[in-house]
């Protein structure tokens, strides 16, 4: 990970920030962090020996806090995961937790977003209106001492018919958020996109948290 930005795990803190390890090894995940964490942590990176964590919880708030517990149980530090699904109405709420790996375990993001559209397709679901969707994150930090914050953060829009734009991840070039003008994520800068994300209102929601909890 040597351009990732991140210190390795067991580096020395250089100030009086507390250290916390992203728990992701999703790189375009751990990017978006990155970019929204500020300066409020010393960051180190995910070890690469730590081993994977089995999602099998139901609520992305159940997988964020076991993917934070278990890293923060293997490093000893704190830990910041996020879970984050798309819940399409039209769906059932489908693919939500299961978005990751919507078309299967080893699914690329292209095929995801096929999936997705294939299916909206089926159910006959053909003007914007019946495309309703909702990016949902939640972002848990647990600590060694057993303390912990859950955030969440969310951005309604709509599954547009086919993939437009070259930026972000995931399903980024099908869904359209309410707040864009007409763009998907993937037609936005990483900036812009990061000024109204899902994953930016979570992270915004846990600053406030721990500003609460420092009183």
């Amino acid at each position: 990970m040597a351009d990732s930005g991140l210190k390795p795990t067991g580096s020395k803190p250089t100030g009086s920030k507390p250290t916390v390890v992203v728990a992701s090894n999703n790189p375009d995940k751990v990017a978006d962090l990155l970019a929204l964490i500020g300066d409020r942590f010393e960051v180190v990176a995910r070890p690469p020996e730590a081993p994977e964590t089995d999602e099998d919880q139901d609520s992305l708030e159940g997988n964020a806090i076991k993917k934070a517990q278990e890293i923060c149980d293997f490093t000893g530090l704190a830990a910041l995961a996020d879970d984050t699904g798309l819940f399409v109405e039209a769906l059932d709420g489908r693919p939500g937790v299961y978005s990751a790996r919507y078309a299967g375990e080893n699914a690329s993001y292209a095929d995801n977003v096929a999936k997705l559209l294939s299916e909206l397709d089926e159910v006959g679901a053909t003007e914007p209106e019946q495309r309703r969707a909702e990016f949902r994150s939640v972002i848990a930090l647990i600590r060694p001492d057993g303390t912990g914050l859950t955030a969440e953060g969310s951005i309604g829009g709509v599954i547009v018919s086919e993939a437009r734009g070259a930026n972000g991840f995931g399903y980024d070039p099908v869904f359209r958020p309410d707040e864009a003008e007409g763009a998907t994520f993937a037609e936005l800068s990483a900036e812009d996109k990061n000024d109204l994300s899902h994953r930016a209102r979570a992270m915004t929601a846990l600053r406030l948290a721990l500003e609460h909890e420092a009183g």
